[in-house]
């Protein structure tokens, strides 16, 4: 470890520093997934210990450049805390808006993958047609497209994202959230896999066949109680971790 590297980190808790750590991962893992879009999307931590700050990446990096040190810290008025660096302005709009709403959530993703904007553009949205779609099924919400980077987006978001924590953004992609890590990563797999057979099945001859309601609905009860679980997603995470350390751990850095 470089003597910066180790100045960086004496000056910050070993909570935060662990946060940096998850979030770069996280990023890694988004790479691997091919969920990127560029520099366009973004995913953020709140700052243990700190609920008005939060981590995003530094816009000039693609996602499998981004490492803990390299990530920026950000307040919820837009100010960037300690050490400078660029950040996505609508990015910020996203995730401050999360967080001010949300005191719940931790962590948020934000993706414009070919399945999450082609379901986003559905006017009928996601439906009831699949076992994938059923583990997000009842936490899905739809938040309808407003001026980017706004002050007035940034207050309808979090007005929208009260009813839930899987959100279709319309036309424009898919925004999940959750109060760990690896629990708004698991919700992020579930929405794009269904995001992905919705548009499969959109491209049918027929209707697809939709699953009994009352089904539906015991499901969805039972769903609500695993996704409140701490450890959702949490083996899922861990494997995907192997997978990235598989291709070196620079994140870490």
């Amino acid at each position: 470890m470089s003597a910066h590297l180790q100045t960086e980190q004496t000056q910050m808790s070993a909570a935060e520093w662990q946060a940096r750590c998850d979030l770069a991962a996280l990023y890694r893992i988004v790479d691997h997934f091919g969920w990127t879009d560029v520099l366009a999307t973004h995913m953020s931590v709140r700052v243990p210990g700190e609920p008005n700050a939060f981590l995003i990446n530094h816009y000039q990096e693609l996602f499998h450049e981004i490492t803990a040190s390299s990530l920026i810290k950000m307040d919820l008025e837009g100010n960037v805390l300690g050490k400078q660096g660029r950040f996505n302005k609508a990015g910020f709009t996203i995730h401050s808006g999360v967080y001010k709403a949300r005191p719940d959530a931790n962590c948020a993703m934000h993706t414009h993958t070919r399945a999450g904007a082609g379901a986003a553009m559905l006017r009928h949205g996601l439906r009831p047609i699949s076992q994938d779609a059923m583990i997000v099924y009842d936490d899905i919400v739809y938040h309808d497209y407003g001026m980017p980077a706004s002050q007035e987006e940034c207050d309808a978001l979090g007005v929208s994202i009260q009813g839930g924590s899987c959100v279709v953004l319309r036309n424009h992609g898919l925004l999940t959230l959750g109060p760990t890590v690896h629990g708004t990563l698991m919700n992020m797999y579930m929405l794009e896999r269904a995001c992905e057979l919705e548009v499969l099945a959109a491209g049918f001859s027929e209707p697809p066949v939709m699953i009994d309601p009352e089904v539906v609905r015991r499901l969805g009860a039972g769903l609500k109680k695993a996704r409140a679980e701490p450890a959702w997603g949490l083996h899922e995470w861990n494997a995907l971790v192997r997978v990235i350390e598989g291709k070196g751990s620079d994140w870490r850095q």
